[in-house]
């Protein structure tokens, strides 16, 4: 799809900013900071909430660009996963505190929700919360795979409710009986932690016993993050295929650059037709209406996974050695490729679901 003259300006601003300051030469808060002060962190909140009232298809061009630096920082989990599972809760007094200071880049918000297991399933929560008789919630349990969850703000909680169906609470992290702990994943520069609870005691957001609120609000934060994500990995994918590109022009063997063999070339040429459609369903799906989301969200995730783990995979390759050391960037965008697979549903996990909303 083409993209309007404001779209790729919003595009050429976080590729100049990237270029300018490059995240791995900074910290993470510092770029980010840099980030938000050009208005990225609020573009799909409402203005209403303090946001720019843009969408998914504009936070989904700014990820783009963050997927080809493999920039580290809150945009999806932030500035997407949580915020719009506050927006989704219906809680206005939650929207009206938290959302602004989300879109200005001055809170980071972590979404804690899924269990061990990493099934992001809105009907499941790796907490679970009981009511006490005097008022108010504890919650107890472990979220794993919490992005940005060592260090974020505020913690948004799903948990399981004692009459079923899942809640959502803000946690202060600060609090007694909240203990957060970094892990390390393969991929690097996506900061995930493992958040455990230990009866903190929470307020909830919304109704937590009005049947099926927090599920429904799960549901639309893992479709929308996963239209941001597809557009990370398209970005990635484009990277990762231009890298190589350069490195067979460059690699002489026999005499003349490795970029002249056909075999060479046919690989090329098929990764570039991968990356290109990646990169249209990312557009597509992330321009998405409202009824279509809940099948292109998860069709556009399979899809950009599978073409970044092969071209991650085929960009290795064609380095030869050189590309599994640790100070080549190939190797980096291969572990994003395998970490960023998993995150909000495997591969196979979106399958089925694309598979239930078909067959039914």
């Amino acid at each position: 799809m083409d993209l309007t003259q404001e779209q790729r300006a919003l595009a050429d601003s976080v590729a100049d900013l990237i270029r300018r300051h490059p995240p791995d030469s900074g910290s993470p808060g510092e770029f980010w900071r840099l980030l938000a002060g050009i208005g990225v962190a609020g573009l799909a909140i409402p203005e209403r909430f303090g946001g720019a009232g843009a969408g998914i298809l504009e936070t989904a061009i700014v990820a783009e660009q963050l997927g080809r630096a493999l920039a580290p920082s809150p945009l999806l989990g932030s500035a997407v996963l949580a915020a719009q599972a506050i927006l989704a809760s219906g809680d206005a007094d939650a929207c009206s505190r938290l959302l602004p200071p989300i879109a200005e880049g001055t809170l980071v918000a972590a979404l804690a929700w899924t269990g061990r297991e990493g099934g992001w399933d809105p009907g499941e929560a790796g907490c679970f919360a009981v009511e006490r008789s005097g008022g108010g919630w504890t919650l107890t349990g472990a979220a794993h795979y919490v992005l940005d969850g060592d260090s974020a703000d505020v913690l948004i909680v799903a948990a399981g409710l004692p009459e079923g169906g899942i809640g959502l609470f803000e946690v202060s992290p600060d609090q007694a009986g909240v203990e957060r702990e970094a892990v390390a994943a393969v991929d690097q520069t996506r900061r995930l932690a493992v958040v455990r609870l230990a009866a903190a005691a929470r307020q909830p957001l919304g109704t937590p016993d009005e049947a099926g609120s927090g599920a429904a609000a799960l549901t639309c934060a893992r479709d929308a993050a996963c239209l941001v994500l597809a557009a990370e990995q398209a970005g990635a994918a484009a990277r990762a295929l231009e890298l190589t590109v350069e490195y067979t022009k460059a690699r002489v063997q026999f005499g003349r650059p490795i970029a002249s063999f056909q075999a060479i070339q046919h690989r090329l040429a098929e990764l570039h037709a991968l990356v290109a459609s990646a990169r249209s369903l990312a557009y597509r799906a992330a321009a998405a209406s409202p009824g279509e989301v809940t099948l292109l969200a998860p069709a556009a995730k399979t899809y950009c996974s599978d073409v970044l783990s092969k071209v991650a995979a085929e960009a290795i390759q064609l380095h030869g050695a050189i590309g599994i050391t640790w100070e080549h960037p190939a190797q980096r965008y291969f572990k994003r490729a395998h970490g960023s697979a998993q995150l909000f549903g495997s591969p196979a996990a979106q399958l089925a679901r694309i598979a239930d909303l078909v067959i039914g």
